[in-house]
């Protein structure tokens, strides 16, 4: 987990009614939304490596992490680990392109769209294509999750996202299935499988693979 004041909603990754089974949360301290987000975790690998080996050691199943962009490290945190660790729902990404029919591509929805590099898509296995498009950079999402507030309007944030999944469509029609980088998004998925008509994919999806 990063070290984040912002709440945690049903279908956060942080709120453990968000899932069918039990969940521990470690935080790796100093790892803020914008450190993370903005400077690529830089100086933070050891935090989450070692907040990683915590339930490991505590008999959990299985790992992933509250920040989608840590894909970047995705190789180095599995390593530390002798358990399945996927650090975000990009790892789906190339498994969902080869099921896609060959006209159709894989969409990605973050919070920033020019945080998402090639390089944490290759991270993955993910097509360094791989079409992007991120919320309003003066919206909600901004303002509250990457300004860690201590308050946040869940129907401003889903207007965001669905405003988003549109410009995604607009701008690539080939899109045929969405990704959800943003582990605070999947609360809003439905909303948005409602606006594309598309499956989408998100932190959620992720975790329940894992467990099965």
């Amino acid at each position: 987990m990063l070290e984040t004041r912002f709440p945690r909603l049903l279908d956060d990754i942080g709120n453990p009614d968000s899932f069918a089974w039990a969940l521990r949360c470690h935080v790796a301290k100093g790892a803020s939304p914008a450190r993370v987000i903005h400077e690529n975790a830089h100086g933070l690998v050891e935090p989450f490596t070692g907040a990683a080996r915590q339930p490991a050691a505590q008999g959990c199943a299985a790992i992933t992490s509250s920040c989608g962009l840590l894909a970047l490290h995705q190789r180095e945190l599995a390593a530390a680990v002798d358990i399945p660790l996927a650090t975000s729902c990009l790892c789906k990404v190339a498994n969902l392109a080869a099921r896609l029919p060959p006209d159709l591509r894989v969409g990605l929805l973050n919070i920033a769209a020019e945080a998402l590099s090639e390089a944490q898509k290759r991270a993955v296995g993910a097509d360094p294509a791989t079409p992007v498009t991120g919320v309003a950079p003066d919206g909600e999402f901004a303002r509250a999750i990457l300004g860690d507030q201590a308050t946040l309007e869940p129907a401003l944030l889903r207007a965001e996202m669905v405003d988003a999944g549109r410009r995604l469509l607009q701008r690539h029609p080939v899109v045929g299935a969405v990704v959800l980088e943003c582990t605070n998004m999947p609360l809003h998925s439905h909303a948005l499988r409602q606006t594309t008509g598309l499956p989408v994919y998100d932190v959620l999806t992720l975790t329940a693979r894992l467990m099965a």
